[in-house]
């Protein structure tokens, strides 16, 4: 997959994840990006689980719904991790 495709792809998982998360989300694109690329590579690694001989960089038609899923769990992730700082 090109870098192009895979930053496009990456973009539009952040954005459906960001969409989909309550909450407030204060980050700019190339984070909403980031978090988009972050997601497809736990999304791709879930992904090759359940297929038996798959690939974690295999592009499969359910990539954007596994890419969205990962970045659904990293915001999540990162929510726990934000609200658990003492701030002081």
């Amino acid at each position: 997959m090109g870098i192009i495709a895979f930053l496009v792809i990456g973009l539009l998982a952040g954005l459906i994840a960001r969409a989909l998360m309550p909450g407030n989300q204060s980050m700019g694109l190339i984070a909403t990006t980031l978090l988009g690329i972050v997601g497809s590579f736990v999304g791709g690694f879930i992904g090759s689980l359940f297929n038996s001989g798959g690939r974690v960089f295999d592009l499969h038609p359910t990539g954007l719904l596994f890419s969205v899923l990962g970045a659904l769990a990293v915001l999540f992730l990162v929510g726990l991790a934000g609200r658990r700082r003492v701030h002081v």
